[in-house]
């Protein structure tokens, strides 16, 4: 668990809004055979002229799509049975307003199974769908292994829109013979164009980062299948398309993190004691396919990256997550002071700060890296801070 006040003040309002969608789903639920007692009840104890028959409707209606076919099929015959029952009770089963009374509840009773198959039948296709989903997502953005080159490394993804599984955000990390290399990118565009775009760069950094000897020379692989892709596109993503991006390098036993910016947020380093710094890389390129605008060429930028220390690239629905007041999150200064036990740790907590500051309603989507230089990684080794 993160030390400071941040990561210990939120857990007791979060449990006490937890509580109260518990209370409120629990009534829901119980919402169907609570109107057929006050139904029953209603009939029973008022004149014959009075009909319950809207509350029996209203029963049957509001279980269709919220229980089971066997809870809805049992809620219907409790309401026809009970109408018929009080009706009995009063020997005014065959008058013409008993018989209208039964005949509406009835209907409303077969509608009601009618329904519940119906929303049966499209949470299974939506459940498919989410599975599917899920799938590519994995077979695109697959989750990094726990441990890679000697360093801890979590990833996490965060969609903005419910029951979204992927979008234009990306990571990877590898293991080459130049060292372990990342990157964290971030597509202009939404649906499936940028979903194309994030397997383009995922799929040419996985083969730059093994075959390219300087991180100058991935960055600009890059920059080469994004434009490749463009071309093949009649459209105006293929005038306009760009990816931010930031790339690393960590070289086995140096010590050192070599950064390239195109674009894109400085990733942070969290030291060991608490303190932090963010990884600028001076001049700012442009971001991967707009280099034919007079952008300032690739540049690795050196930093030192001491034994324990987390290196944290992340997108901009990080640091754009807005609260109600339109007061943005601010990672640097969030996690500055503190120190978590793993980068696991760290991400999990990150992410429940993001989602508390902007209430749950995240605007964009949000990808996360950490990875952790261990003190089985290599010794310290001079070099420049960036």
């Amino acid at each position: 668990m993160a030390s400071g006040a941040t990561g210990v003040a939120a857990p007791a309002p979060v449990g006490r809004r937890t509580r109260r969608i518990s209370v409120a789903r629990a009534f829901v639920r119980a919402l169907p055979v609570l109107l057929v007692v006050a139904a029953t009840l209603y009939d029973y104890f008022t004149p014959g002229e009075f009909t319950a028959a809207p509350l029996f409707t209203a029963a049957v209606l509001v279980a269709a799509p919220l229980s089971s076919l066997r809870g809805t099929v049992l809620v219907s015959s409790a309401a026809v049975a009970a109408v018929f029952l009080v009706h009995a009770r009063y020997g005014i089963v065959l008058r013409i307003d008993a018989i209208t009374e039964a005949v509406t509840v009835a209907t409303a009773a077969v509608l009601a199974v009618l329904i519940n198959i119906l929303v049966r039948r499209g949470d299974q296709r939506l459940a498919s769908v989410r599975e599917i989903a899920e799938f590519a997502q994995r077979a695109v953005l697959p989750e990094p292994q726990a441990r890679i080159g000697g360093l801890d490394v979590a990833a996490r993804y965060e969609a903005a829109q419910a029951d979204a599984f992927i979008g234009g955000d990306l990571y990877a990390v590898q293991d080459t013979a130049y060292g372990v290399r990342l990157v964290v990118g971030d597509v202009r565009g939404k649906g499936m164009t940028a979903v194309a775009a994030v397997a383009v760069v995922i799929g040419a950094f996985r083969e730059a980062a093994e075959q390219e000897g300087t991180l100058e020379a991935v960055a600009r692989r890059l920059e080469r299948a994004l434009r490749r892709e463009g071309a093949r596109r009649d459209s105006l993503d293929a005038v306009e398309g760009f990816t931010t991006a930031v790339l690393a390098e960590i070289p086995h036993d140096e010590g050192i993190v070599r950064i390239v910016n195109r674009g894109h947020p400085p990733p942070l380093l969290l030291h060991p004691d608490g303190t932090l710094r963010v990884l600028t890389v001076e001049p700012a390129a442009l971001p991967l396919g707009m280099s034919d605008l007079a952008g300032a060429p690739d540049r690795a930028v050196p930093a030192r990256i001491p034994s324990g220390a987390t290196l944290l690239p992340y997108t901009d629905g990080l640091s754009e997550a807005r609260d109600r007041s339109g007061a943005f999150y601010d990672p640097a200064a969030r996690l500055t002071g503190r120190v978590f036990p793993g980068p696991g740790a760290l991400l999990n907590e990150v992410a429940g700060e993001v989602r508390r500051h902007t209430g749950g309603a995240l605007a964009d989507d949000m990808a996360l890296l950490a990875v952790l230089r261990g003190p089985a990684a290599g010794l310290l080794g001079p070099c420049h801070e960036g």
